[in-house]
């Protein structure tokens, strides 16, 4: 897909999408079960295979378009950037910001278009180690990738993260996959209980920077809508209160990223059971 995307052209890259994401919808049912759950609550409706089909083609569109944003090709996009001067303010006063994002929509997007930009310092914190095909795909086609890289769980993690943001960089965060059940908070979530990462806005906290809130949302074709928004100047955290502090943090953010769930369904690319109704 790689060779063809870079050696045809995205049209007929493209093409290969449709039979491709049809043997997902065929073959893949545990995926398909999972995501069916969360389709329900944010279409509001009952959901046929189309809508799963959909939720696969999206997911494979903005996959495929990470081979173009990371080799420049971002100008063949249609871009639109809304609050984009929330992060600018702060970093023109040197503040170093986290970006706090998410698996709806492509976060390739401000990571690509930051690489292009010599005097924005754009670093990701990522547990890679699932995707090791695809991350080493990807740093063939942009070498600077694996230094825009903060691996999870080093033991050299919060130093890198710190020195980022010491020099006014931006460091971005997924913060809606648990990766550690043992540090998790529970929060509403269209109506029931989910789990959420309770390290990110510990880890906020504790740098005591920006947390500007960030979506790229995929609407087809070759449009992305991007948004930022001032989520907090700085994030406050009583120790005493720890646990309580934080669930309410993170549920600010839940319901933040339902908003825009409900705006772009199907963007939302957690194919696994988000709220464990399996279990």
């Amino acid at each position: 897909m790689i060779w063809m995307a870079v050696s045809v052209g995205r049209p007929a890259a493209r093409a290969l999408l449709y039979p491709i994401c049809a043997y997902y919808v065929l073959f893949s049912g545990r995926a398909c079960r999972a995501i069916q759950p969360y389709l329900i609550r944010a279409l509001g409706r009952p959901i046929g295979p189309r809508d799963v089909y959909r939720q696969f083609h999206c997911f494979a569109s903005t996959l495929l378009d990470r081979v173009y944003l990371l080799t420049g090709q971002a100008s063949h996009f249609d871009i639109r950037i809304r609050g984009l001067d929330v992060l600018k303010n702060r970093l023109a006063r040197g503040q170093g910001c986290i970006l706090l994002g998410s698996h709806l929509g492509s976060f390739e997007i401000v990571r690509a278009i930051g690489l292009s930009q010599q005097d924005v310092e754009i670093k990701v914190l990522m547990h890679e180690q699932h995707t090791p095909m695809l991350r080493d795909l990807f740093r063939d086609l942009n070498a600077a990738v694996a230094g825009a890289v903060i691996q999870t769980g080093s033991p050299n993690t919060m130093l890198q993260v710190k020195e980022c943001l010491d020099r006014g960089g931006v460091v971005g965060i997924l913060a809606d996959r648990l990766v550690n059940q043992n540090q998790a908070t529970d929060c509403k979530f269209f109506g029931k209980l989910a789990r959420f990462p309770a390290g990110t806005m510990w880890l906020a906290s504790v740098l005591k920077v920006p947390v500007i809130l960030f979506f790229g949302l995929y609407r087809g074709g070759n449009r992305y809508d991007v948004q930022f928004e001032l989520f907090a100047e700085k994030i406050a955290i009583d120790r005493q209160q720890r646990d309580q502090e934080v669930q309410q943090w993170t549920q600010r953010y839940a319901d933040r990223l339902e908003h825009h769930c409900r705006s772009a369904a199907d963007n939302w690319f957690n194919f696994y059971d988000f709220w464990e109704e399996q279990r």
